[in-house]
Protein backbone atom coordinates (compact mmCIF):
# COMPACT_ATOMS: atom_id res chain seq x y z
CA UNK A 1 0.00 0.00 0.00
CA UNK A 2 1.25 3.46 -1.17
CA UNK A 3 0.63 6.63 1.38
CA UNK A 4 -0.96 9.50 -0.24
CA UNK A 5 1.16 12.35 0.82
CA UNK A 6 0.32 15.90 -0.16
CA UNK A 7 2.56 19.28 0.60
CA UNK A 8 0.42 22.25 0.54
CA UNK A 9 2.54 25.48 0.05
CA UNK A 10 1.29 28.57 1.29
CA UNK A 11 4.13 31.07 0.11
CA UNK A 12 3.16 33.55 -2.27
CA UNK A 13 6.17 33.01 -4.15
CA UNK A 14 6.14 29.90 -6.26
CA UNK A 15 8.71 27.36 -6.16
CA UNK A 16 9.79 28.70 -3.01
CA UNK A 17 12.18 27.73 -0.27
CA UNK A 18 9.56 27.16 1.48
CA UNK A 19 8.13 24.21 -0.15
CA UNK A 20 11.64 22.87 -1.09
CA UNK A 21 12.16 22.84 2.96
CA UNK A 22 8.52 20.59 3.42
CA UNK A 23 9.08 18.51 0.37
CA UNK A 24 12.46 17.43 1.81
CA UNK A 25 11.35 16.53 5.07
CA UNK A 26 8.85 13.96 3.25
CA UNK A 27 11.82 12.74 1.66
CA UNK A 28 13.82 12.42 5.26
CA UNK A 29 10.51 11.16 6.79
CA UNK A 30 9.45 8.42 4.13
CA UNK A 31 10.68 5.28 3.09
CA UNK A 32 11.61 5.71 -1.02
CA UNK A 33 8.57 4.35 -3.02
CA UNK A 34 5.98 4.00 0.26
CA UNK A 35 4.63 7.17 -1.05
CA UNK A 36 2.86 9.00 -3.95
CA UNK A 37 3.75 12.60 -3.54
CA UNK A 38 1.98 15.86 -4.93
CA UNK A 39 2.58 19.11 -3.80
CA UNK A 40 -0.13 22.15 -3.91
CA UNK A 41 1.48 25.63 -4.02
CA UNK A 42 -1.13 27.92 -3.29
CA UNK A 43 0.92 30.28 -5.55
CA UNK A 44 -0.48 29.45 -8.29
CA UNK A 45 -3.79 29.70 -7.31
CA UNK A 46 -4.13 32.99 -6.40
CA UNK A 47 -6.52 33.49 -8.91
CA UNK A 48 -8.91 31.01 -7.24
CA UNK A 49 -7.95 31.13 -4.26
CA UNK A 50 -11.22 33.85 -3.30
CA UNK A 51 -13.74 32.82 -5.41
CA UNK A 52 -16.23 31.00 -3.76
CA UNK A 53 -17.34 28.52 -4.96
CA UNK A 54 -14.85 27.42 -6.75
CA UNK A 55 -14.62 23.95 -8.63
CA UNK A 56 -10.87 23.67 -8.82
CA UNK A 57 -9.97 24.96 -5.21
CA UNK A 58 -13.16 22.40 -3.88
CA UNK A 59 -10.89 19.53 -5.96
CA UNK A 60 -7.63 20.54 -4.47
CA UNK A 61 -9.25 20.54 -0.82
CA UNK A 62 -10.65 17.25 -1.04
CA UNK A 63 -7.37 15.77 -1.96
CA UNK A 64 -5.65 17.25 0.58
CA UNK A 65 -8.15 15.93 2.67
CA UNK A 66 -8.08 12.33 1.11
CA UNK A 67 -4.60 11.92 1.90
CA UNK A 68 -3.07 10.25 4.62
CA UNK A 69 -0.35 12.46 5.52
CA UNK A 70 -0.34 16.23 4.65
CA UNK A 71 2.95 18.94 5.13
CA UNK A 72 1.26 22.50 5.47
CA UNK A 73 4.18 24.71 4.82
CA UNK A 74 4.29 28.69 4.96
CA UNK A 75 6.67 31.14 5.67
CA UNK A 76 6.32 33.18 8.81
CA UNK A 77 4.40 36.71 8.35
CA UNK A 78 3.34 38.46 11.11
CA UNK A 79 4.19 35.98 13.30
CA UNK A 80 2.07 33.57 11.81
CA UNK A 81 1.41 31.70 8.63
CA UNK A 82 0.30 33.45 5.25
CA UNK A 83 -3.41 34.71 4.73
CA UNK A 84 -2.87 32.02 1.53
CA UNK A 85 -2.49 28.95 3.19
CA UNK A 86 -5.47 30.29 5.81
CA UNK A 87 -7.63 31.23 2.80
CA UNK A 88 -7.41 27.41 1.68
CA UNK A 89 -7.83 25.67 4.90
CA UNK A 90 -11.00 28.61 5.70
CA UNK A 91 -12.64 26.16 2.75
CA UNK A 92 -12.63 23.20 5.18
CA UNK A 93 -15.72 22.46 7.24
CA UNK A 94 -15.55 21.54 11.21
CA UNK A 95 -13.10 18.13 11.28
CA UNK A 96 -12.87 18.66 7.55
CA UNK A 97 -8.93 16.91 8.07
CA UNK A 98 -10.33 13.73 10.06
CA UNK A 99 -8.03 11.50 9.80
CA UNK A 100 -5.17 13.12 8.13
CA UNK A 101 -2.08 13.33 9.91
CA UNK A 102 -0.78 17.00 9.60
CA UNK A 103 2.61 18.44 9.71
CA UNK A 104 2.85 22.62 10.22
CA UNK A 105 6.31 23.59 9.30
CA UNK A 106 7.15 27.66 8.86
CA UNK A 107 9.84 28.74 7.73
CA UNK A 108 11.87 32.54 8.90
CA UNK A 109 14.34 34.86 9.08
CA UNK A 110 15.79 33.83 12.39
CA UNK A 111 14.23 32.07 15.77
CA UNK A 112 12.10 35.07 16.89
CA UNK A 113 9.25 33.19 15.77
CA UNK A 114 10.02 29.14 16.49
CA UNK A 115 7.20 28.68 18.46
CA UNK A 116 4.88 29.89 15.44
CA UNK A 117 3.81 26.36 13.56
CA UNK A 118 2.98 24.53 16.99
CA UNK A 119 1.70 27.85 18.35
CA UNK A 120 -0.33 29.53 15.37
CA UNK A 121 -0.71 26.51 12.37
CA UNK A 122 -1.03 23.64 14.67
CA UNK A 123 -3.94 24.45 16.81
CA UNK A 124 -5.85 25.11 13.28
CA UNK A 125 -5.09 21.62 12.04
CA UNK A 126 -6.34 19.95 15.21
CA UNK A 127 -9.34 22.26 14.87
CA UNK A 128 -10.06 20.71 11.59
CA UNK A 129 -9.37 17.55 12.63
CA UNK A 130 -5.71 16.35 11.85
CA UNK A 131 -3.72 14.46 13.36
CA UNK A 132 -0.63 16.23 14.82
CA UNK A 133 2.37 14.10 15.64
CA UNK A 134 4.15 16.71 17.75
CA UNK A 135 5.47 20.22 17.71
CA UNK A 136 5.62 21.84 14.49
CA UNK A 137 8.85 22.31 12.33
CA UNK A 138 10.28 25.48 12.51
CA UNK A 139 13.64 26.78 10.34
CA UNK A 140 15.49 30.12 10.05
CA UNK A 141 17.39 31.20 7.05
CA UNK A 142 20.19 31.01 9.26
CA UNK A 143 20.14 26.90 8.90
CA UNK A 144 19.93 26.66 4.99
CA UNK A 145 23.24 25.81 4.87
CA UNK A 146 22.72 22.58 7.03
CA UNK A 147 18.90 22.16 5.60
CA UNK A 148 19.95 18.59 5.14
CA UNK A 149 20.96 17.74 8.57
CA UNK A 150 18.17 20.10 10.61
CA UNK A 151 14.69 18.56 8.13
CA UNK A 152 16.59 14.50 9.12
CA UNK A 153 16.57 15.43 12.73
CA UNK A 154 13.06 16.78 12.52
CA UNK A 155 11.88 13.85 10.57
CA UNK A 156 13.60 11.54 13.55
CA UNK A 157 11.83 12.89 15.43
CA UNK A 158 8.48 12.98 13.62
CA UNK A 159 9.04 9.32 13.14
CA UNK A 160 9.51 8.70 16.90
CA UNK A 161 6.26 10.00 17.55
CA UNK A 162 4.75 8.28 14.91
CA UNK A 163 5.91 4.76 16.09
CA UNK A 164 4.75 5.33 19.18
CA UNK A 165 1.15 6.54 17.90
CA UNK A 166 0.95 3.23 16.34
CA UNK A 167 2.03 1.17 19.37
CA UNK A 168 -1.16 2.98 20.95
CA UNK A 169 -2.90 2.18 18.05
CA UNK A 170 -2.54 -1.22 17.94
CA UNK A 171 -3.45 -1.87 21.30
CA UNK A 172 -7.19 -0.16 20.78
CA UNK A 173 -10.00 -2.25 19.99
CA UNK A 174 -13.25 -1.44 18.78
CA UNK A 175 -16.10 0.15 20.63
CA UNK A 176 -18.51 -2.51 21.88
CA UNK A 177 -21.74 -2.69 19.64
CA UNK A 178 -24.53 -1.49 21.21
CA UNK A 179 -27.70 -2.99 21.29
Amino acid sequence: MSLKVMVVVGNPKPASRTRKVAELLVSHLLSPGSYELEVIDLADHVDEIFVWPSEKMSAMNAQVAESDLVVFASPTYKATYTGLLKAFLDRYPANGLAGVTAIPVHTGADFTHAMGPTFTLSPLLVELGATVPGRGFYLALSQMDKLDEVVADAAAEYRSNLDRLATVAAATTAAPATA
